[in-house]
């Protein structure tokens, strides 16, 4: 027999201790962290927008503002040093000879404005899609569609010695300290970040440079790039041309012995 008190629908339930379910404990926590992660965003943001914070821009950005502010930096330069060879012209007690050699040096030396017929490259990326064009070419590799240092390296080297008399590589003069430098797929040139398409302009004599630019054994092997994998290449006469001098600092700067 059973008892009645066991009996369903009679009696009083025996009474059970109340123990708290997993579930309900990790929701809380969740609550918890969640409510603690918004007052620390609250907190550091002060009212401003954290997500804008330079800390947490990305590195390429930063790179093309530093690239903006050299940019600046070099116009207010050479406004400055127009001011300052303005105010030595005044005070100037130096002969005509000696002027002529000074404006000579100036020349060469890259500073002063340039004008005469000239020949262009421009050089681009592949299409990111691009297959071997011709057979008997493996797939290309990204490495293969993108251009390098040495093919712009090339390009100026083969316009100086074809004779050319001063080069621009996009909006800057070239000097005998340029360094043309690639990072990645892009290209740093005197503290300012270019991309894709490069173009390079030198002035001289238009059928000569050509013909250099033809010739040389490393724009040879990139032309195999260009016409198997579609990099871009593209040269023209652009007639009569002014090269900006160049604006930035002619100071060296060198390691020395600690002594």
């Amino acid at each position: 027999m059973s008892n009645s008190a066991d009996s369903p629908g009679t009696g009083s339930r025996p009474a059970r201790s109340r123990r708290l379910r997993p579930v309900r404990v990790l929701t809380a926590a969740v609550f918890a962290l969640a409510g603690l992660i918004f007052f620390t965003s609250f907190d550091t943001a002060k009212g401003t927008n954290i997500r804008t914070d330079a800390s947490l821009l990305k590195l390429s950005d930063l790179i093309q503002a530093r690239s903006r502010g050299n940019g600046g930096l070099d116009e207010t330069n050479a406004a400055l040093r127009r001011d300052i060879e303005s105010l030595a012209e005044r005070d100037d007690g130096s002969t005509a000879a000696e002027d002529d050699r000074l404006a000579a040096l100036e020349e060469r030396a890259g500073t002063q404005k340039l004008t005469g017929e000239a020949v262009s490259v421009t050089l681009d990326d592949a299409p990111p899609d691009a297959t071997a064009k011709l057979p008997g070419y493996p797939e290309p590799q990204p490495d293969y569609l993108v251009i390098h240092q040495q093919d712009l390296q090339a390009v100026v080297n083969a316009l100086w010695e074809g004779g050319a008399e001063g080069i621009k590589v996009m909006d800057q003069r070239l000097i005998s300290t340029s360094a043309v430098r690639c990072v990645g797929n892009t290209l740093i040139l005197q503290g300012r970040v270019y991309s894709p398409p490069y173009r390079i302009t030198a002035v001289g004599d238009p059928e000569k440079l050509k013909k250099v630019l033809a010739a040389a054994p490393a724009i040879q092997n990139y032309m195999v790039y260009v016409n198997v994998y579609g990099l871009g290449w593209k040269v023209e006469e652009d007639g009569t041309v002014t090269l900006p001098g160049y604006s930035g600092t002619v100071d060296l700067h060198y390691a020395e012995p600690v002594e």
